[in-house]
């Protein structure tokens, strides 16, 4: 009674024929249209391809990987690619920074707080909040210090500031046998006068 009659409700068989305008195909599902758009960016066409691009994957990470001991600019990730990168990693690798000595500084500190002694728990604590206010002064320390240095080695170069900062600070607190890229300069070096 309020329904539309069977002759409404029926649809031409392909609507791009009734419609003008129309794009001659059904739209796809979202399953199919992702699974499409995947294939699209993996580069993926047939099933044949895939031991191809997993063997290309594999060659690829081993280059990034050998890269990272060897310090091979070509396979590096682009965020430790360029001279001014190799310059901050040189620099931060051939300077003694206070921030590397504070984790094993805090396993101490937490050891001595569990031991009960009033005394090494007070001595534990002072150590830990010295050796804070001592890293936090050499990293504005060094800051300084890079910063003139890369404005003097690069003096073209407008970007070379953007990051520098965090990429020097993140370096600094890693223990120098587990930073990667690894060290290329040994600790106290001086560095080369070009970075070009």
């Amino acid at each position: 009674m309020f329904g539309r009659s069977k002759s409404e409700t029926e649809t031409p068989a392909t609507e791009a024929e009734v419609k003008p305008g129309g794009k001659g195909r059904p739209t796809p599902s979202r399953k199919d249209a992702q699974a499409a758009s995947r294939a699209r960016a993996m580069g993926a066409t047939a099933p044949g391809d895939k031991k191809a691009a997993r063997a290309a994957r594999a060659e690829s990470q081993s280059k990034m990987r050998e890269a990272m001991r060897t310090g091979d600019e070509r396979y590096l990730p682009a965020k430790d690619k360029g001279p001014s990168r190799r310059f901050i990693r040189d620099y931060i690798d051939a300077r003694f920074s206070v921030v590397e000595i504070l984790l094993p500084l805090l396993v101490v500190s937490i050891v001595l707080t569990y031991s009960g002694v009033s005394n090494l728990v007070l001595f534990a604590n002072t150590l830990v909040m010295v050796s804070l206010l001592v890293g936090v002064l050499d990293m504005v320390l060094m800051r300084f210090r890079l910063r003139k240095q890369l404005t003097t080695r690069f003096p073209g170069d407008a970007g070379v500031l953007r990051g520098a900062t965090w990429y020097a600070v993140t370096r600094a607190m890693q223990v120098r046998f587990l930073r990667l890229p690894k060290p290329q300069v040994k600790l106290g070096q001086p560095l080369p006068d070009t970075y070009r």
